[in-house]
């Protein structure tokens, strides 16, 4: 019966890591197409190893100007995070705490938003900007345009978070004198803090690796994010590979390493929930 464990563990652990494998193997070949020539990367039968390593990274970086597209992704995804943060953290309060017909009403038109791709919605989204005057801030226009994306995905986490805050605290705030809003800043948000900083990440992530808004919403290329400026190495004709697998591992790689860092974090929240 041990034995049979032993080889049960054995083949769940292969292929487990077989798994993982096909999963990173792309961002494995991002890495080494990016050390690559351009004669090695059209070889075949394909390379798993460059023969002799060329390093593109400061080349790359001074001719796109790689500061100016991460420094505009940072601002877009920050911003974005910042207002959703604000605006759907008192709105899975009220979608957890308040119960009705209209708050349920509520949820399911929330959870629909959530569904809805951003290629469909940035048509009337860009003749409602255009008509506001927002273009002018493409920056802002594609941090109003993300929020209105991923504020139903934000709240729809956070809710779950604070369901699982006991009411009874927050009854004991009101009866101490407390206000409601007190009650909330004192008591439910440091609670559901875990929660908050998971689906806070979440959507930093997202927003950093949003595309369809940015490139329709910005034309100068002053104020283009990342994701827009890797589209410089792709031409009619002509395509730079190495330059673009470059590019996406200098903007891939700060990512990763944050998400790195804050990997406990992340998991804690996702498992234990609010309250440890």
């Amino acid at each position: 019966m041990l034995r049979d464990d032993r080889f049960a563990r054995a083949g769940l652990l292969a292929i487990a890591l077989v798994l993982v494998g096909l999963y990173l193997f792309p961002l494995y070949w991002m890495y080494v197409t990016a050390l690559k020539t351009g004669t090695e990367i059209s070889a075949w039968p394909p390379r798993f190893w460059p023969e002799t390593p060329d390093v593109a990274v400061v080349e790359v970086w001074e001719r796109l100007r790689m500061g100016t597209f991460l420094w505009n992704s940072l601002i877009i995804a920050l911003g974005t995070t910042a207002v959703v943060v604000l605006l759907g953290t008192g709105c899975g309060y009220a979608l957890a705490r308040v119960r009705g017909l209209w708050m349920d009403v509520a949820l399911f038109l929330i959870l629909m938003m959530q569904v809805l791709p951003s290629s469909l919605m940035i048509t009337p989204i860009f003749v409602a900007f255009s008509q506001f005057g927002l273009l002018e801030y493409p920056r802002l226009s594609v941090i109003l345009a993300q929020v209105a994306k991923l504020l139903p995905f934000y709240v729809v986490l956070v809710r779950a978070t604070f369901l699982q805050v006991p009411r009874e605290l927050e009854e004991a705030a009101l009866v101490d004198g407390n206000s409601r809003l007190g009650a909330f800043l004192k008591i439910n948000v440091p609670l559901a803090r875990n929660g908050i900083l998971v689906a806070a990440v979440l959507i930093m992530l997202q927003a950093l690796g949003e595309y369809v808004y940015s490139r329709s919403l910005i034309q100068e290329r002053a104020f283009q994010p990342a994701t827009v400026g890797l589209q410089s190495f792709m031409g009619p004709n002509t395509s730079d590979w190495q330059g673009v697998m470059t590019y996406a591992a200098i903007y891939v790689t700060p990512i990763l390493l944050f998400f790195v860092l804050l990997q406990r974090q992340i998991v804690s929240g996702l498992t234990s929930g609010a309250l440890k």
